[in-house]
């Protein structure tokens, strides 16, 4: 009989890749975790600290999966310092996915919202062109730009770099170098994940350009299965209603991209 999603499982850390100087990705085996749809994410449990929602990382190996992490809070900054033999909780995965569009598909990320979208690219045919705009403020801190590449060789596809201060790629918000790819280009499906600043604004643009739209969601979220209520935005729940919304219905939601809910509960605006 399977056991639950819900029943915590402790894995071991076999590998940790530094991806900036605060970004590391940590791989693990689990047959389910590796399985897991674009869009949808694991409840990691950092012994002795805190629970905190995760986007699954791809792996190239079998059976195996990981979690991208930036040194931020204090339970980031606890996983980020797990070494190679450490053990660390998951339960999940939890959400909904992205819908798998075909033909020309633009994707745009920011930060670790890189992560559900780099495994989306993993869904999409030999056929699609896929455009994939990626932001960091400064070089140090761009990541997945060869790796995005790799996994789209032998494709119609082009990788974007936009930095904050211009010190690689193009200068500038993903935003920006959306709006000028609109200009000469007609897709069939935007995809975004990263800060919701940003992804309110990439979908704006989609939807005022009539383009298919879906944002995968990051609130605070301290259950994963909708009991707490901790990531309640609008009238739904990022855990069991998304992550993964379309474009109409985040526009509806006066919420998206103007306020956030600290770890108390608390009303915030961005």
């Amino acid at each position: 009989m399977q056991k639950s999603f819900d029943t915590p499982k402790i894995v071991t850390i076999e590998k940790v890749v530094d991806e900036t100087p605060t970004v590391r990705t940590m791989y693990f085996s689990d047959e389910i975790m590796s399985k897991v749809l674009p869009g949808q994410f694991a409840m990691v449990w950092i012994p002795g600290v805190n629970e905190i929602p995760m986007s699954v990382m791809i792996s190239r190996e079998h059976g195996k999966a990981a979690f991208t992490v930036r040194k931020h809070g204090l339970a980031t900054t606890e996983l980020f310092s797990k070494k190679v033999g450490d053990k660390i909780g998951i339960r999940g995965p939890y959400g909904n996915s992205f819908t798998v569009k075909q033909g020309n598909l633009l994707l745009v990320g920011g930060g670790t919202g890189l992560v559900p979208l780099i495994r989306l690219v993993t869904f999409f045919q030999k056929s699609d062109n896929v455009t994939i705009i990626m932001g960091a403020k400064t070089k140090s801190e761009v990541f997945f730009e060869d790796l995005a590449n790799k996994l789209l060789e032998g494709t119609t596809h082009k990788v974007i770099v936009a930095t904050e201060d211009g010190s690689y790629g193009e200068k500038g918000l993903v935003t920006d170098a959306m709006e000028k790819l609109l200009k000469e280009n007609r897709f069939d499906a935007v995809y975004t994940c990263g800060p919701e600043k940003m992804m309110h604004k990439v979908v704006q643009i989609a939807s005022t350009n009539k383009i298919h739209v879906e944002a995968s969601i990051e609130r605070m979220m301290k259950c994963g299965i909708g009991i707490c209520g901790s990531c309640c935005f609008g009238d739904v729940m990022a855990c069991k209603d998304g992550t993964v919304f379309d474009g109409t219905t985040l526009l509806a939601n006066k919420e998206f991209g103007y306020t956030h809910r600290s770890k108390s509960g608390i009303i915030d605006n961005y």
